[in-house]
């Protein structure tokens, strides 16, 4: 391969992204043998792949998928060094075992007002905290410190420990492997993650070629946030889900990958959290609270029904490919639901379709019941 060959070497992000969720997932379990935790992870991605595609293939009209945002700006993946040295870092973190009061011994860096909006506009896009929560998000922005760069200036050495990860504000910064340029970041981006989830030395030089201003988060703050939100996620989804009958049918390992895809939302009394004739995006399982389902009939809304904490509603709409024929509004304040966007609904909620679609026919006895025709009836949810 040519120098030049090698300068134009990219990493695609659907490889990043892979194995960003791959890193996290094997952090969270702690299998004993790595490459056997990768084949069976591997192995099940896949099959829930050639699931989604199945029913694309054969499902005519459906909607078309929402894209989750990817990001062209991880570490960049090489292959391991033949001659690495163990880190000095080799310690395993255990989000199970770190105590909640161990929260209050993160770092926190004061800010003022114009960095702190600085910041908020660098970390908006980053893939690794968008299912972090509120307060999470203010620990991040708390830890992270900023560091400014002048030219020729290496930020991370290939082969050393990784010892912080940097989220681009301005600058351009060369991507060094082996003494070839193989990538540029330019004005945005984030890397050093890798090595700080997997404990392994830099796989790449990072160097500076303007001035520039990062922003930085030690090692142990990365991982105790990220990890440690990231199991107490999984733990108090997968006891939510646990609760619904409709996912009985899941394996276990089902049900934990289902849970690392919900993303918590929030709303407060009369705020709608579905719009009737909206095209479905996801559907909702409620954590706490009750909303209730309303659709508009003759220029006014007819309450159908009311849920509450463990019951789960937009499904429907995922399954019939309809638009949304009813509004759903939260009638409490503090309502909490997690979200499944359409595409994860597809990929991990196939063994649940034809329960889910012998279910339309209940809901339409009831909106008979109330409406009075067939006819006049289209999926409520």
């Amino acid at each position: 391969m040519s120098n030049e060959q090698k300068q134009r070497i990219q990493v695609p992000d659907a490889l990043r992204e892979v194995l960003l969720e791959f890193s996290i997932a094997y952090l969270l379990e702690q299998p004993g043998d790595v490459v056997d935790f990768a084949v069976e992870y591997f192995t099940k991605l896949q099959e829930s792949r050639r699931l989604t595609a199945f029913n694309r293939d054969n499902d005519r009209g459906s909607v078309d998928d929402s894209v989750m945002s990817q990001e062209d700006d991880d570490e960049p993946v090489v292959p391991r060094f033949s001659n690495r040295r163990k880190s000095v870092f080799a310690e395993a973190y255990d989000p199970e075992n770190d105590a909640d009061d161990d929260d209050g011994a993160t770092a926190v860096f004061p800010k003022s007002d114009e960095q702190r909006s600085r910041l908020i506009e660098s970390v908006k896009n980053v893939l690794l905290f968008r299912s972090l929560e509120k307060e999470q998000m203010n620990q991040v922005l708390d830890a992270m410190f900023e560091r400014r760069v002048s030219p020729g200036e290496n930020i991370i050495r290939q082969g050393d420990d990784g010892d912080n990860f940097y989220v681009i504000e301005s600058g351009v910064y060369k991507v060094i492997v082996n003494d070839n340029h193989v990538h540029t970041y330019t004005n945005s981006g984030i890397f050093g993650e890798l090595a700080l989830l997997y404990n392994m030395p830099r796989a790449a030089t990072i160097q500076a070629e303007s001035e520039g201003l990062l922003w930085a988060m030690d090692r142990q703050t990365f991982r105790r946030i990220l990890l440690k939100s990231a199991f107490k996620k999984r733990k108090m989804y997968e006891s939510l889900l646990d609760s619904v009958p409709m996912l009985k049918t899941l394996q276990s390992y089902e049900r934990m990958n289902l849970a690392d895809a919900l993303v918590t939302k929030r709303f407060n009394t009369n705020d709608r959290i579905i719009k009737q004739g909206d095209v479905a995006d996801g559907m909702y399982f409620i954590e706490e609270g009750t909303v209730v389902i309303k659709m508009d009939q003759d220029g006014s809304e007819i309450e159908i029904s009311k849920l509450g904490k463990g019951a789960y509603f937009g499904e429907l709409a995922l399954v019939t490919h309809r638009p949304r024929a009813a509004s759903v509004y939260a009638a409490s304040d503090d309502v909490k639901v997690a979200f499944l966007e359409v595409e994860a609904f597809e990929r991990l909620l196939g063994p649940c379709m034809e329960l889910m679609k012998r279910n339309i026919d209940d809901y339409e006895t009831q909106l008979i019941k109330i409406f009075g025709s067939k006819n006049n009836i289209t999926d409520t949810r």
